[in-house]
């Protein structure tokens, strides 16, 4: 704290915090606070800031420190900068816990949140269908579903929104993103199974003043970004953030009569209020936002005003209109740094109205969500402890052809967790929490995570948790409309589509070194999991001219095994490659199978560089990923006839994604690239498209892309 500052002792922000004689530090917050790693050989502390005088205190006990600095008399001018990580791995946190930055999410066209993974191994991104072109993630080689999916901590890519929803957060918005494998925090819910994803949005307050971006692709694809950041007082800054996209070309590349990409067109619009009190503790976000999502895909010739409902064009329509609210509200006890509490609160209203051919399917859901979290110690700062109450409500409007689905869920749940740190080579993070569900019943969810500092830079980390979930099996299915199959759903008497809730378990194992070759940096990981199901909706489509859904009886395992490494061979140029194995079996009615689709070997690279930046911002980046696919098991087609019959598995193939962006200067720069320049393309992947309304029409076995090779072009301009 600053001891001359009339506004009563304000934290400072930026100080530099190290333990003397040792290369081991940390920086203050913008309230001032730090924490810093500790042994008992440690014993001076050192704080200093520009302008400020260097003090040197002696540590006798690990109990909270409050310390006043007062400034220096003469100053000379010092300028000090770093480069900035594109992603980074956490050695201190007890969770597996990877970061993508701002600066790693510009190295390929994200222009929304479900294209922000092409540059990241722990993530996989599939297309879903022929039809849509939706790219779906999956992770532990389990999809998206299985994942808590939060902005901003808050869960929001869940119910009606699991299949199209992040699509719905444009690229720009985005300022980092943290990927959790395994059993996530119990402070965020019980649903999470796999892993969490957490986007942090761009923060009005540290968000350019003014940005845009422009895009355009060569599949017809136009996208504007704009961002306008305004701060209205010492205390309030606010931000309006807009994306419009458009697709209004038609191509069919394959020759098949159907449409490669959709047509598409979105608006989205976000305003966000940012309130921040450092003499009392207050800090509090407001987020609103619009969308409205509309794309229109199936044959070439299609007319929605004309041929919707008739038999002679087949056509899809899917429009989504949505608006959603939260608020986080945080404080900060100004005499106890180390206590604090938070509430957050969420509403979204879902409206999907959609037909694929003569099948309609429409969702409503309108949902509330409130969590309260209160943190402090126990003690000293070794012992750290959540906990709260939190509130889900979700109302489900749904139509599927003729019949309703409609139903109501809420829970209410309390959670504690706890969190020891000897700040030298271990921790553990222990949790659990009680729910009652009006469909799901009352039940626990326990989680715990620990971390293990053998040597220097090597951490081994290993987790445990349990997850439940209720499956909403058409919302998460909805490529499977877009074809003939008729639905079963084999009842068992269960509170949701008469079926019971999903449950499974999650345990995992991971390793990361960090090293030096060549007196540069680099770092390796091996993390190996598995999810086993007690119970799993299973999604049967083994059967091409039926789509079924039923309980698991016997088995449902996912194993996942990875191993990555990170290194910067020379200075600005940096490699990331990664091989992954899945293995992946549930037992069928027909017997134990591996999940189809799924392919069992996977092999990444990725290559970045840039040129050192001149005076005035200015340098070349150049940045090329590339993926191997192995071979993946069909779907069962054998009652087919013979010239719409697959074999069982596919071949293995290669993508190939490359970027150059070239920065004029601190605020603006173009970039030019292209997806899939092998030109890699799946044969046949509508079957029987030739016949859309015939009992063997199936869009919906797709393991390779469609399109084709997609170049791309844009620029970026910022007012800071």
């Amino acid at each position: 704290m600053d001891k001359n500052n009339p506004k009563d002792n304000l934290g400072v922000f930026g100080a530099n915090v190290y333990w003397l004689n040792t290369n081991i530090g940390t920086t203050t917050n913008e309230k001032g606070w730090f924490e810093i790693p500790y042994k008992p050989t440690y014993k001076k502390l050192v704080i200093s800031f520009v302008g400020y005088k260097t003090d040197t205190i002696e540590i006798k006990n690990l109990k909270p420190i409050h310390h006043f600095i007062t400034e220096e008399n003469t100053l000379d001018e010092i300028a000090i900068s770093a480069r900035k990580q594109a992603t980074s791995k956490s050695f201190l946190q007890t969770q597996n816990v990877f970061t993508v930055n701002s600066e790693e999410l510009l190295k390929a066209a994200c222009c929304n949140l479900a294209e922000s993974f092409e540059t990241n191994p722990s993530i996989d991104v599939n297309f879903s269908d022929a039809l849509t072109g939706t790219r779906q993630i999956q992770m532990l080689g389990l999809n998206s579903p299985y994942l808590l999916i939060a902005q901003e901590n808050i869960p929001m890519v869940r119910g009606a929104s699991q299949v199209y929803g992040l699509t719905f957060t444009p690229g720009t918005w985005v300022e980092s993103i943290q990927i959790t494998k395994g059993a996530g925090s119990v402070v965020n819910g019980f649903e999470s199974i796999s892993g969490q994803i957490n986007a942090e949005l761009v923060k009005p307050y540290s968000d350019n003043k003014f940005f845009i971006n422009g895009y355009g692709n060569r599949n017809g694809r136009l996208e504007l970004n704009t961002h306008f950041n305004q701060k209205l007082n010492e205390k309030w800054q606010t931000g309006l953030y807009a994306h419009g996209d458009l697709r209004s070309q038609k191509f069919d590349n394959n020759g098949d009569g159907f449409l490669d990409a959709p047509l598409a067109e979105q608006i989205n619009v976000m305003n966000r209020w940012q309130f921040t009190n450092n003499e009392t503790g207050w800090v509090s976000f407001l987020n609103f936002r619009f969308l409205n999502d509309r794309k229109q895909t199936g044959q070439l010739n299609f007319n929605p005003d004309v041929d919707k409902g008739s038999t002679t064009i087949w056509g899809s329509e899917i429009k989504t209109k949505r608006f959603d609210f939260s608020a986080k509200v945080g404080y900060v006890f100004p005499e106890l740094p180390f206590q604090s509490m938070g509430l957050q609160i969420a509403y979204s209203n879902h409206n999907q109205d959609s037909y694929f051919g003569l099948r309609n399917y429409d969702i409503k859901h309108e949902s509330v969500y409130a969590n309260y979290i209160f943190n402090s110690i126990i003690g000293d700062t070794r012992h750290k402890f959540k906990t709260g109450l939190s509130f889900t409500y979700d109302d489900y409007k749904e139509l599927v052809e003729t019949t309703n689905f409609d139903r109501d869920e809420n829970s209410i749940g309390a959670f504690f967790e706890y969190a020891y740190d000897n700040t030298e080579n271990f921790s553990l993070t222990a949790g659990l929490r009680l729910d009652r569900h009006n469909l799901l019943g009352t039940f626990l969810t326990p989680r715990l995570h620990l971390r293990y500092v053998p040597w220097e830079k090597g951490v081994l980390r290993a987790s445990i948790g349990r997850g439940k979930r209720s499956a909403n099996i058409f919302a998460e299915n909805q490529q499977l409309f877009a074809s003939s199959r008729q639905i079963a759903i084999q009842s068992t008497g269960g509170n949701i589509y008469g079926l019971d809730p999903e449950i499974a378990w999650n345990y995992g194992v991971s390793f990361l070194q960090g090293f030096r070759l060549f007196n540069r940096k680099g770092d390796v990981t091996i993390d190996y999991y598995q999810t086993n199901f007690e119970n799993q909706v299973v999604v049967d489509w083994e059967n091409p001219q039926e789509i079924s859904f039923y309980n698991l009886t016997g088995s449902s395992i996912a194993n996942s095994f990875q191993i990555e490494i990170n290194y910067e061979p020379i200075k600005r140029f940096n490699i990331r490659t990664a091989y992954k194995f899945f293995d992946v079996s549930t037992d069928y009615i027909s017997g134990n199978l591996a999940k189809p689709l799924q392919p069992k070997h996977r092999y990444f690279a990725n290559a970045s560089f840039e040129t050192k930046k001149s005076d005035n911002g200015s340098q070349w980046k150049f940045d090329t990923t590339y993926n191997f696919i192995g071979t993946q098991r069909l779907p069962n087609t054998s009652s087919n006839p013979i010239a719409l019959q697959l074999p069982s598995y596919t071949k293995g193939y290669s993508l190939l994604n490359a970027q150059i962006t070239k920065v004029f200067s601190d605020k603006f720069e173009v970039y030019i690239g292209g997806e899939n320049i092998t030109n890699v393309q799946q044969e046949n992947p509508i079957l029987g498209s030739e016949n859309p309304f015939g009992a063997n029409f199936d869009s919906t076995i797709v393991y390779a892309p469609i399109f084709g090779s997609a170049y791309y072009a844009g620029f970026r301009f910022k007012i800071d």
